[in-house]
Order: structure tokens, then C-alpha cells, then sequence
């Protein structure tokens, strides 16, 4: 990508060779690794109010998934399962034996599978915004199909004109959100500008098509379902996301050995933009590093 990498304090950059593609990492603190995962339409710049308090107690590592940010530009290779098996070969890279894995959107569902084809690769699932693949067909979960149809367009060969589109994707991520204050204009122009090219927005393309066509029809009829997620797991997701409602997060117990769900109250998608301090407090917590009086103060935020 021809744009300059965007700069936080205390944050340093770097490329790791995986296979055929030059990963962008953004890393940050010391200690116990924490591997951040970014969702849709964004990059690792989205974790920007969120790394800096993880930082305070572990090695931060934020990556731009394939085909995204400042990672190479990728042609092939949007199964998920492929983008999961990315990060376990990152993490060898990294020479990373094993590390808490935290995503948001597509990030969450990478690390979803990520945690069942690698258990041994991951201490603890911390998951925003994203509910797991053991999703059943219920006339409940059928009301959010029409919140998800612009999954279509971005599918479909007008992703690329869409994303060409300045306001394009300022506008979807205002409509995502229930707070714009850490989310300003010039912020969601970033992520819009960084989608115009049309490599970039071809790699959207590729990552919608290849769910839409080759993965949802399996994971609709029980793929997941019959795995086990065995890795300790936290979900949280905003109880006013406009693309993924309460209801999809809910019955999934029998598939995990140690599963908790919490609503964010007055959230929409964007939890690590939305609630940075509630989002960090709550992974701390998770990983054993946090305090309730933290946890309190960053909800009461």
C-alpha cells in the first residue's frame, strides 16, 4: 500500500514473510503475547485506543490480515480456515509458541477457527462483535439475514466501484456505530481511503465471495458443529449492533468447554472504537492482569 503507515506512540512496525505474502505487524509492550485481529473495513489501526493499555502488561502484536492494510496485496487464499491457518503460521514466524488471540468481526471468526484447528496455539479466545460458527437456522436468527445484505454488493464485482466511493465507507461506519466520539470523520475517511485502491478493494470482494459462495451454505448445515471450541473464550458484542443482534449470540454453550457472552449496554459493532477502555479492561480481566475497579471504571465510561 502506497499510503503512509499511521503513527502511535510507542508502536513499532515491521514485515514478517509467511509463505508468498509480507504480513504488517504493529506491535507494542512486553511480556505474554496478545494477538490482535482486525474485522471489516478496517486494519490494525483499529485497535490504536486499545493497544496502548494492553501494552501496560503484555507483548501487543496487531496484524493486517492477508490482502489488507500493509500486507501484500493477495489474489487467492479468503477461506477463512486459510486466513485462521495464516496466523498460526505468523505466529511461528514470530517464534511464538503460544498466544491469547483477540478479534473483532472477521478477526473474531478467524480466531474462532483458528482456536478449534490450533488449539495448542492459543491460551485464551477473546472474540467482539462476532458470535462463533455452531449457528443454527431458527426463526429468530433468520431477522438479522436483511441486516446483512450488503454483504451482497461488497460479494459482487460493484464492491469495487462502491469503495471507490469517498463516503462509502465513512457512512457504513457511522451506521455501525452508537458513538462517533472516538471515531471522527478523518478517521473513517482513513479506512475509506485505504479500500479505494482496487487491489484492496478486490481482496473485500474475494473475502465476502468466498464466505457468501463457499463457506455460509456449510456452516449453515453444521460444519462447526461438530468441533469443539476448547480453548477458554470470551464473547462481547453491543447490545445495539446494528448488523448482529443479541439473539446470534446466545445457545452456544454445548459446543465450548468454557464460554462466556457479555453485552456491551448501548454499543453498536465497533467495540474496540466504541469502548476502548471497557474493551481492554475486559481482556485484561480475561488474562488475569485486570482489577474490578478497572473493570467498573471502563464500564461505567
Amino acid at each position: 500500500m502506497a499510503h503512509r503507515i499511521p503513527q502511535v506512540k510507542g508502536v513499532r512496525h515491521s514485515f514478517i514473510p509467511v509463505g508468498d505474502l509480507n504480513f504488517h505487524v504493529a506491535e507494542a509492550g512486553e511480556g505474554e503475547p496478545v494477538v490482535l485481529l482486525h474485522g471489516w473495513p478496517q486494519h490494525w489501526y483499529s485497535w490504536r485506543l486499545v493497544m496502548p493499555l494492553l501494552a501496560e502488561h503484555h507483548r501487543v502484536i496487531a496484524v493486517d490480515l492477508r490482502g489488507f492494510g500493509w500486507t501484500d496485496i493477495a489474489w487467492q487464499g479468503f477461506e477463512k480456515e486459510n486466513m485462521a491457518d495464516d496466523v498460526a503460521k505468523l505466529l511461528e514466524a514470530l517464534e511464538l509458541e503460544r498466544a491469547a488471540i483477540v478479534g473483532h468481526d472477521w478477526g473474531g471468526w478467524i480466531g474462532y477457527l483458528l482456536a478449534m484447528r490450533h488449539p495448542e496455539l492459543v491460551t485464551r479466545l477473546v472474540a467482539l462483535s462476532i458470535p462463533p460458527p455452531f449457528v443454527r437456522i431458527r426463526p429468530r436468527t433468520l431477522l438479522a439475514v436483511p441486516r446483512l445484505r450488503y454483504q451482497l454488493a461488497l460479494a459482487s464485482p460493484l464492491a469495487i466501484r462502491l469503495l471507490g466511493r469517498p463516503k462509502y465507507v465513512v457512512r457504513k461506519l457511522k451506521r455501525w456505530s452508537t458513538t462517533q466520539s472516538n471515531l471522527p470523520v478523518d478517521t473513517r475517511r482513513l479506512y475509506g481511503r485505504d479500500l479505494r485502491a482496487s487491489t484492496r478493494a478486490r481482496a473485500t470482494m474475494m473475502l465476502y465471495r468466498t464466505f457468501l459462495l463457499r463457506e455460509l451454505g456449510p456452516v449453515l448445515a453444521g460444519r462447526y458443529r461438530k468441533q469443539r471450541l476448547r480453548v477458554p473464550t470470551l464473547i462481547l458484542h453491543g447490545n445495539r449492533d446494528p448488523i448482529l443482534p443479541p439473539v446470534l449470540f446466545e445457545e452456544h454453550d454445548e459446543h465450548a468447554d468454557d464460554l462466556r457472552v457479555e453485552p456491551v449496554e448501548g454499543a453498536g459493532h465497533l467495540l474496540p472504537e466504541e469502548r476502548p477502555e471497557l474493551v481492554a479492561a475486559k481482556i485484561l480481566g480475561f488474562l488475569g492482569e485486570g482489577t474490578p475497579e478497572r473493570q467498573a471504571a471502563a464500564e461505567s465510561v
